[in-house]
């Protein structure tokens, strides 16, 4: 079965997978365990990055 084409370049460092679950190997009161989510550094959560050619350089 054929898949869409994305519209937005994917951030190279996820992959586009943008939030981890990591569990902690705590558990609560109710027996579920304690997790921690974190973002991508890179992408800050989204998924997805500008092309290079949207960013710009300052300075000299």
């Amino acid at each position: 079965m054929p898949q869409p084409a994305r519209n937005k370049p994917v951030c190279r460092d996820c992959d586009g997978f943008a939030t981890a679950a990591i569990t902690t190997g705590i558990r609560h009161r109710d027996g579920s365990r304690v997790t921690l989510r974190v973002d991508c550094r890179a992408c800050k959560g989204t998924g997805y990055t500008l092309p290079a050619n949207v960013l710009v350089q300052v300075g000299r």
